[in-house]
């Protein structure tokens, strides 16, 4: 699989599913209720598209400057930690459900704003960062920025057809799960990089 390919696959992976049951895709269905779908699926891609840019310009960075090892090591126990982090769940705040109930003059940028401040700082930005370091930037960016818009758009569907019964704690235990692999991995890479 070539460098690109191998990004964009291995970033859509990862994203999607550390997007399942994540703060913006709880947001993505608030505005569901609220706003017509492909508005708010608009919104989202601006947004995810924007920080997801930045992300990878911010990982490419690092790539560039520090040794692939350190990288290696760094991105592994990062990975471990986005995967407690994801154990410990993702609720939406008081003011994440007042950017999510307040109308505004476009679906889309009421939707794409929301998004973009509710992601600066969100363990799937910071994913992507880390991502970056590792592959391509372009198809990391991509790969990314597709994960992220289907997990929320599955979240939209999935929610108009089955309500709020969505098995939460099996999604969040399968995307720990998949950091956790990913992170030991990292680490083994990491240790025989710097022997």
């Amino acid at each position: 699989m070539d460098g690109f390919l191998a990004a964009l696959v291995i970033s859509f992976g990862v994203i999607f599913v550390a997007e399942l049951g994540d703060k913006s895709q709880l947001m993505a269905l608030a505005f569901a209720t609220r706003y017509r779908t492909v508005p708010v699926l608009i919104g989202i891609t601006v947004a995810t598209t924007v920080v997801h840019l930045a992300s990878v310009a911010i990982g490419h960075g690092l790539g560039a400057t520090l040794p692939t090892g350190w990288i290696s090591l760094l991105a592994g126990l990062a990975f471990l930690g986005f995967g407690a982090w994801t154990l410990r769940g993702d609720r939406l705040t008081e003011d994440d459900e007042r950017r999510a109930a307040r109308g505004g003059r476009s679906a889309v940028i009421t939707v794409g704003v929301a998004f973009f401040l509710a992601e600066l700082g969100d363990k799937t930005m910071l994913a992507t960062i880390t991502l970056a370091t590792q592959y391509g930037w372009f198809g990391t960016w991509i790969g990314s920025t597709i994960g992220m818009v289907l997990a929320d758009a599955l979240a939209i569907i999935a929610g108009r057809l089955l309500g709020r019964k969505l098995p939460e704690r099996t999604i969040r235990y399968g995307a720990a799960t998949l950091f956790a692999i990913s992170g030991v991995w990292l680490i083994i890479d990491a240790v025989t990089q710097l022997r």
